[in-house]
């Protein structure tokens, strides 16, 4: 994936229609909360097993993948417009948790990590490893 590409297209077809105008950081997460929704609201009354077994509906998946697209083009059209380079910064989110979900304490287990009581140990253990930073 071209994520370059995918900004510089999604900003020639915003400049195309005057439409910049209304790409503020502000009206763009609103866009993407209720497209992030949209997509919610596929899924709101399934049970687990109809929510995995979408996949083999054709005409649902291919709204779910519509509003998948939609949620990804608000969230590179906001990262654009913060100057975010959002490959970055979901590189350092998964470095990040990795830090806090270490497979020692987390496999198997959902508990946030802000709520287990060894996870600040781990974390400094694992950042004096990688020599302080990430």
């Amino acid at each position: 994936m071209n994520i370059s590409e995918i900004k510089k297209r999604l900003a020639t077809f915003a400049s195309a229609r005057n439409w910049d105008q209304f790409h503020s950081p502000k009206n763009l997460s609103m866009g993407l909360a209720a497209e992030a929704a949209e997509l919610l609201e596929i899924f709101q009354w399934l049970t687990e097993k109809q929510s995995v077994e979408i996949v083999s509906n054709e005409k649902e998946m291919a709204h779910v993948k519509e509003e998948i697209a939609d949620v990804f083009i608000y969230l590179v059209r906001l990262s654009d417009k913060l100057n975010v380079d959002i490959e970055k910064a979901v590189f350092e989110k998964i470095d990040l948790n990795e830090m806090r979900y270490p497979v020692e304490l987390s496999k198997g287990d959902a508990t946030k990590h802000s709520k287990r009581q060894r996870v600040d140990e781990v974390i400094a253990s694992k950042k004096q490893k990688k020599g302080g930073h990430n």
